[in-house]
């Protein structure tokens, strides 16, 4: 029979810049009473990348784990975690931690760091006094530090790691994650070599939105990739990241339906503040119902596939 695709799942990601911590902790416990909002998402910036350079930027591990105390039902995660700012055993701690304070919500967000042609993404590094290597060995980085959080996640006894990379010597993780085996693994990207980390470690794919066309086009290349490592590609979930218009709502859902239709079922909306009130339910209404009367029925919330 033909595979019928996975039915769509809205989330939305409120980047922690430029904004206040009591606004988004009041978007996020509004999201999480609204049942069209699966899913919430912070990103992973030391300072701002967009605005004033020299504003607020949180740290967004540590207020991942303050609004998963405060929600109780959606998904949450960091989109994307950069590997170049912890090492993989930390970061494999730090996201035990929040998936147990959650309750078993996380999907571990990850991916190789800030672009290297991104000034103002690019300066966190040197500010921090954290090295920022090259493409080759950051996506070699990446593929170790996804091994190495796997093992740590499921193995009972220490073990030792000597890659390229990492080397960890009696490595053990204790206590581990509520879900098992472990939190699904998220990974965002959209070059080649990303793409293959993708395939042999992945659980969920991320990708920008914005150019549904290269988007079609790197979709297929994952495909390949997947055959290549004898993965069934319908085994991981395409995610996209698109950013909400207040102003223009029926730009978002066009960008929506082209999205679902080109094979995404995991939609992350991206809001820019001020968040105005009430902007949860407004999403749902004017962005997530709308798109899904356009859904199969047997690809909606509730309908066959769901079940």
């Amino acid at each position: 029979m033909p595979h019928t695709p996975p039915r769509p799942s809205f989330g939305i990601m409120t980047p922690p810049s430029q904004v206040g911590y009591g606004e988004l902790l009041r978007v996020w416990q509004e999201a999480d009473t609204v049942p069209e909002i699966e899913h919430a998402w912070l990103f992973d910036h030391l300072m701002p990348i967009f605005g004033d350079p020299e504003g607020s930027a949180y740290d967004g591990w540590t207020l991942l784990s303050a609004l998963a105390a405060r929600t109780r039902r959606m998904r949450l995660g960091v989109m994307v975690t950069s590997n170049r700012f912890r090492p993989p055993a930390m970061l494999a701690k730090i996201a035990t931690t929040v998936d147990i304070v959650s309750g078993g919500r996380l999907d571990l967000g990850i991916g190789v760091g800030s672009r290297p042609g991104h000034p103002m993404a690019r300066r966190e590094y040197e500010a921090h006094g954290l090295p920022f290597h090259d493409t080759a060995h950051a996506v070699e980085s990446l593929a170790e530090a996804c091994t190495v959080i796997r093992r740590l996640w499921t193995e009972e006894r220490p073990f030792d790691f000597h890659g390229v990379h990492h080397r960890l010597t009696g490595a053990f993780g204790n206590p581990k994650p509520v879900q098992r085996p472990h939190p699904p693994i998220l990974i965002g990207g959209r070059s080649a070599a990303t793409l293959r980390v993708v395939a042999e470690h992945a659980d969920l794919w991320n990708i920008p939105g914005g150019d549904i066309e290269d988007v079609v086009r790197r979709s297929a290349l994952l495909d390949r990739y997947c055959a290549e490592v004898g993965r069934d590609p319908a085994t991981l979930t395409r995610s996209i990241h698109l950013p909400v218009s207040y102003e223009a709502p029926g730009e978002t859902r066009k960008a929506v339906g082209e999205a679902v239709g080109a094979g995404f079922s995991h939609i992350v909306l991206g809001l820019s503040a001020p968040h105005p009130d009430g902007v949860a339910r407004w999403i749902a209404d004017e962005i997530v119902t709308p798109s899904l009367r356009d859904v199969p029925a047997a690809r909606r919330p509730g309908g066959p596939a769901a079940t």
